[in-house]
């Protein structure tokens, strides 16, 4: 009798170890992917700004995002997909290439919200004064993502434009 007891309490002990470990691991693997997908929200972002597919662009924030920008001390808040699809058209309609680079990344996820800063450089090029002109910026992105319908989706974006170079292309 003793040793069925202890056999059961040795199983019992190795089922619920293992649970758990299943647990922590699904855990472990579940914001793994949720990382993955905010990134890739990101990286989407820019290259349909590259691509000026600016009607799919708008999609991957929620209906009622705001985004701020700070360019040069002065900020600007824009409310709704509507308003982003025509600054972003707008803003783009500047240049004739549009090339985004992503660098470093971190990300705090929190159930179905989070938090992320990612850097970037823009380098925009077209016509100024009838001079062809390439203007790069350096931008820290600061987003709150909401997670619908098992989707990341931007929330809120401040876009700190910390950097701007202009100069004539070919040099």
């Amino acid at each position: 009798m003793k040793r069925l007891v202890a056999l059961l309490t040795v199983s019992l002990f190795f089922f619920t170890s293992k649970a758990q470990t299943m647990n922590d691991l699904n855990k472990r693997i579940t914001e793994l992917e949720d990382r993955v997908a905010i990134k890739n929200v990101v990286d989407t972002f820019s290259i349909l700004a590259d691509t000026k597919e600016i009607d799919k662009q708008v999609l991957l924030f929620t209906e009622d995002a705001e985004v701020e920008s700070r360019t040069n001390g002065q900020s600007m808040v824009i409310k709704g997909r509507d308003q982003l699809k025509q600054a972003f058209s707008g803003f783009l309609a500047n240049f004739h290439t549009v090339y985004h680079q992503n660098g470093q990344q971190t990300i705090s996820l929190n159930g179905d919200r989070a938090e992320a800063v990612s850097y970037c450089r823009v380098i925009l090029v077209g016509k100024q004064n009838d001079k062809e002109m390439k203007t790069t910026f350096y931008v820290v992105y600061k987003d709150s993502f909401v997670k619908q319908n098992g989707k990341w989706l931007i929330k809120h974006r401040f876009s700190d434009f910390v950097w701007t170079e202009t100069t004539p292309t070919g040099q």
